[in-house]
């Protein structure tokens, strides 16, 4: 078989018939179907700027590749949107996977990303950097039995502490899942809360919490109710140093999940950055599934294909 990748075939009908691959790959994971495609949706506008390839079996599509390299903070990072095939030609996909890799590179590239939805082996010499986790609530989730965790809003006078340590914590956070140098982290953090927050606690749609348990502070929580229809994203449900050790991580959670139901959200989606296995194994143990994984790979000394 004769394998030929093919730049710019087949761009008109790629982005339509990649969303609805993406919906139906967030239905799998869990998410609603209005919410799938909601978020689906949001790749749109990023979908006309792929740079996008045809795979040819014998001079035949079989599937696609899309590619693009963007600036990040000044550093070139190379995209991979998706390698598709159809069903029978998955054993191509390595082969064009190590196009898109040179193609990056050959661009200027010093890493090349990935977001990936649902398992797939193909992208396993890939680190993972981040992950989207969904859980669906339930009724019982809203039963707060005692010794619980309880959340109520911040107060005005909390916040400008909770925001100055959020912002740093997130840097700590790209910089230990290796996605950003120090100086890009900052900058994308202080970017990202102020499109987030534009108006503080006042923001529509945002809950900014305390967590208390037996009268006591023993944490903080950031919610998004309505991210997408149904779902409320946990920016941030965090147990304060001095608390943690004692068992309050679950609890935290559960208080997130109680306050996504009181808002009429009936799943809350949280985000963690890779390296953080603590989080991740608490997150599965509760219940949480992975609905999509960013993942990369350093191509700066070529990549070896």
């Amino acid at each position: 078989m004769t394998l030929d990748i093919a730049p710019g075939a087949g761009r008109d009908s790629w982005p339509d018939a990649h969303l609805r691959r993406l919906v139906a790959s967030y239905r799998a994971a869990g998410l609603s179907a209005a919410a799938a495609e909601r978020l689906a949706e949001q790749q749109r506008a990023q979908a006309q700027t792929w740079t996008v390839a045809e795979i040819r079996a014998d001079g035949r599509p079989v599937g696609t590749v899309a590619v693009g390299v963007a600036d990040r903070e000044g550093t070139p990072v190379g995209r991979i949107g998706e390698v598709w095939t159809e069903p029978g030609y998955g054993r191509l996909r390595p082969d064009a996977l190590g196009w898109a890799e040179r193609w990056c590179a050959e661009r200027g590239a010093v890493r090349v990303e990935a977001r990936v939805t649902g398992p797939d082996p193909l992208f396993d010499g890939y680190a993972v950097r981040g992950q989207n986790r969904l859980k669906e609530l339930t009724a019982a989730a809203a039963e707060a039995g005692p010794g619980a965790v309880t959340a109520r809003p911040m107060t005005a006078e909390e916040y400008p502490a909770w925001r100055a340590q959020q912002e740093e914590a997130y840097v700590l956070d790209m910089l230990r899942a290796g996605s950003h140098t120090q100086e890009q982290a900052r900058a994308k953090s202080a970017a990202d809360f102020a499109r987030m927050l534009p108006e503080d606690m006042a923001t529509p749609g945002q809950a900014v919490l305390v967590l208390e348990a037996e009268g006591r502070t023993v944490g903080t929580g950031w919610l998004h109710h309505g991210f997408l229809p149904g779902v409320t994203f946990g920016c941030s449900l965090d147990v304060l140093p001095a608390e943690r050790g004692r068992g309050l991580g679950r609890a935290a959670m559960a208080a997130g999940e109680r306050a996504a139901l009181a808002a009429g959200d009936g799943a809350l989606m949280l985000n963690v950055f890779g390296g953080n296995t603590v989080a991740m194994n608490l997150y599965t143990a509760a219940g949480y599934r992975v609905v999509e994984e960013s993942r990369s790979r350093d191509v700066s000394g070529g990549t070896g294909a």
